[in-house]
């Protein structure tokens, strides 16, 4: 379903003007929508400094939260960024749902529809179903893919773009940035190169044990590595992925502890990057396997920036995708794009 539906996604995202209506993968859009996203997302990146954390851009719209998978993270900001757009927020728990009691997914859509919703937001454990939903979803409903299966998590990869962009600038096409860890069934990671080589990055690169190695990896525009220490010589970011048990049907790994030995970022590995190399995490993060704490906690880590960005990124996703993507007045006290990564938020 993902290779077929590569050229169709990219149609269906946009409207008959150009603009963004789901947002379901990064693969096929262009570089000025992936940075007209970054721009909205800089307007509201304040906002959470302010007295009074709402704007009225979506007020009187529906948005629901449609997860048919474990989520904190993402499904908590996509419940606040909706809040600070004044849009009403519908959580659906699908154990409790009528779904467990056999109603199709089709039927769950259009009783959920007929009360009058603007916006799906969607977490499925199957590669393509965000697309599915779009594909069948009233004219009116936007639909945003807030993960499928390993196929695509977009608004994580662009929050990734944004922490990049405020911490290293505009221009990414002087950045090498590695991504290490299970490639393999990583759906952010497909997102994240997708949009690192839209956004025409300098150098994209792999690391990872062959096991864990998509097999159309050559196919996607990246540098392969096999040692950590080489993949990130030189690095300015370095994005470490977590290893997905859940979704490995076999062995792919000796142990975690050999996993660990051969590619957790220590503090002694990282020193092979640049020295003002910044750490980036999609979550959660397993301390002892993917990555060790004094990293995951120290001065060259943004993990805690990503999960506040996150906020923003997808309140500017929310905005584009239901029309009313304008891009508020600038906030007093804004942050640099090269600001501090050493500054920590939670």
């Amino acid at each position: 379903m993902v290779n077929k539906a590569s050229n169709q996604t990219a149609n269906i995202q946009l409207d008959n003007n150009g603009q963004l209506k789901h947002f379901l993968t990064t693969e096929g859009l262009s570089s000025e929508i992936l940075t007209q996203i970054l721009d909205t997302a800089e307007s509201f990146a304040n906002i959470n400094d302010q007295r009074v954390k709402k704007v009225p851009l979506l007020r009187g719209k529906t948005i629901v939260n449609l997860f048919f998978e474990a989520s904190t993270r993402t499904r908590t900001t996509f419940e606040l960024a909706a809040k600070r757009l004044s849009a009403d927020i519908l959580n659906i728990n699908i154990s409790t749902s009528s779904t467990s009691k056999g109603e199709t997914l089709l039927d769950t859509l259009q009783n959920i529809q007929a009360m009058q919703c603007d916006m799906f937001v969607v977490r499925h454990s199957d590669s393509g179903a965000a697309y599915f939903i779009a594909s069948h979803v009233a004219p009116n409903i936007s639909v945003i893919n807030a993960g499928d299966g390993s196929h695509a998590h977009p608004t994580q990869a662009m929050l990734d773009m944004f922490t990049i962009r405020r911490n290293k600038g505009a221009d990414f096409s002087r950045l090498r940035i590695a991504i290490v860890g299970d490639i393999l069934h990583s759906r952010v990671a497909r997102s994240q190169i997708h949009a690192l080589n839209i956004l025409n990055t300098g150098e994209v690169r792999v690391i990872a044990p062959r096991t864990l190695l998509p097999v159309d990896i050559e196919d996607m525009g990246v540098n392969i590595y096999n040692r950590l220490e080489t993949g990130i010589k030189d690095a300015d970011v370095v994005i470490m992925l977590r290893l997905q048990k859940e979704r490995m049907q076999g062995a792919f790994l000796p142990s975690e502890q050999e996993y660990y030995r051969l590619y957790g970022l220590t503090s002694s590995r990282l020193k092979a990057a640049r020295k003002d190399v910044i750490v980036m995490h999609p979550g959660p993060i397993n301390r002892g396997v993917e990555i060790d704490s004094s990293v995951a906690d120290g001065s060259h880590s943004v993990i805690l920036n990503q999960v506040s960005y996150g906020i923003s990124v997808r309140m500017a996703v929310m905005t584009m995708t239901l029309g009313s993507n304008q891009i508020l007045p600038e906030q007093p006290h804004a942050q640099s794009p090269a600001s501090n990564h050493g500054t920590r938020q939670s």
